[in-house]
Parts: structure tokens; C-alpha cells; sequence
């Protein structure tokens, strides 16, 4: 229970503005647009998931270029210092600056990443069915859609003008090529010897760059594990 000095004065409360995006009232657009907007928030709670569950180095080193690219994001709006194109539009923002949009240059790092992860990373593309490669092709296809998407809705809800979110586009796409290529020209390689590493087994870190399509890896041996099991389990109850 609050007392009663406690609420005759009370303090300046602050909101956490991580996910605050505001639309104008009775748009429609304005709100499925300000949703689309939280979708990079979506994204870090889905890394945040897959290193706990799965612990695979390679979406470590994904998840640790996001980081990266929010870090160099900060660095260029406080050297640039740009205010956003409509100062007082919004009440409750994480930074006054706007160039270059934090948003825009996330997930075109994230989809430009992922790009060349399908195309370049998953191996055994000619040997790929043609149902293989559709799927590829129309989620690309939904990455790009998503990017704009996303980038369209910081010009539309007067977060950011399109230069804002244009530079971000191209600061994260360029930042998500040269990490791909750190990754995958640098780290890969010293992957097998990190997941040898004591603290790496204890963590149950793992390395599977070498497995061309993990999650049918993973279906199949779950399978053969199960009926395996089953099959002792079957030959002790007789």
C-alpha cells in the first residue's frame, strides 16, 4: 500500500519508450503500420529464444551483429545530430535525433543478412529441389516486404523523413554485408575450435556449421532416437 505522503506528492514517472510508437487516433493504417514498426523488437526477443534453446554459435555471432549495428546506429545520430523532421510530434522517444532511423538500419542488417545467409551460407543449392529453392525465393520476397514495410511505417507515423530512414537502410545493409562476410570468412572457421572450449561444452554451445539444413538434421535424428528408445523400451516389457 502506497502512503499517504506518498501520494500527495507524487514523482515525475517516466515510461519506458522501448516499445511506445503512437499513431494518430482512428487510423487504421496509422496502427497496423505502428504494429509493423515493433517488429525489430520481435525479432531480438526471437534471437533472445534461439541462444537459449538452441546455443548455436552462428546465431551468436547473427545476434552480436545486430548489437554491433545498433552500437555504430547510436555513434551516427549523436555525431550528426539531426532532429527528427517533426519536433514535438511524439512525447516519449528514446533519442531527439533521427538520423540515421535505428529501425530502418536494423532490418535492413537483418534482411540483408539474412539474404545472403540463404543464398550464400545454406549449402547444396544446385542440389536443391525446386520446392527447395521456391520457399527461398518467396521468403525473400517476405524479408523485403517486411523491410519496406517497416521502414515505410518511420516515415508515415513522423518518426523520421525518408533521407532518416533511406541512410538507415544503407548503413544497415552495408554493416549486415561486411558482418556476413566477417562471419563467414573469419569466424566460421574458428567455430569447431570455440565449441571445444570448457565453458563453450559446459554451456552446451554448439557448432553446426557444416550441417547444410539443420532442422531436417534435427527431425531425423530425433526420429531415429525416438524409435530406437522405443524399440528397447518395446524389448524389456516382453
Amino acid at each position: 500500500m502506497a502512503s499517504e505522503e506518498q501520494c500527495s506528492v507524487p514523482p515525475r514517472w517516466r515510461s519506458i519508450s522501448l516499445t511506445h510508437v503512437e499513431y494518430a487516433a482512428d487510423d487504421l493504417t496509422g496502427q497496423v503500420l505502428a504494429c509493423t514498426s515493433l517488429l525489430p523488437i520481435a525479432i531480438l526477443v526471437g534471437f533472445v529464444t534461439l541462444i537459449v534453446f538452441k546455443r548455436e554459435l552462428h546465431t551468436i555471432s547473427f545476434f552480436g551483429g545486430l548489437v554491433l549495428n545498433e552500437v555504430v546506429n547510436w555513434l551516427l545520430k549523436h555525431i550528426f545530430r539531426e532532429p527528427r523532421p517533426c519536433e514535438g510530434a511524439h512525447g516519449t522517444l528514446n533519442t531527439e535525433y533521427g538520423m540515421p532511423s535505428s529501425h530502418s538500419q536494423f532490418i535492413w542488417f537483418f534482411v540483408v543478412y539474412f539474404f545472403l545467409f540463404l543464398y550464400l551460407r545454406m549449402h547444396q543449392t544446385n542440389n536443391a529441389r525446386c520446392v527447395e529453392l521456391l520457399w527461398r525465393h518467396i521468403l525473400s520476397i517476405f524479408l523485403l516486404s517486411v523491410a519496406l514495410s517497416v521502414s515505410y511505417s518511420r516515415v508515415y507515423l513522423l518518426y523520421h523523413s525518408w533521407s532518416q530512414v533511406i541512410y538507415g537502410g544503407v548503413a544497415g545493409s552495408i554493416i549486415g554485408v561486411v558482418w556476413f562476410f566477417i562471419t563467414q570468412e573469419m569466424l566460421t572457421p574458428l567455430f569447431p575450435k570455440i565449441a571445444a572450449w570448457p565453458v563453450s561444452e559446459f554451456f552446451l554451445v554448439r557448432d553446426t556449421s557444416l550441417i547444410p539444413n539443420i532442422l531436417w538434421f534435427e527431425y531425423t535424428v530425433t526420429r531415429a532416437e525416438a524409435r530406437n528408445r522405443q524399440r528397447k523400451l518395446g524389448t524389456k516389457l516382453q
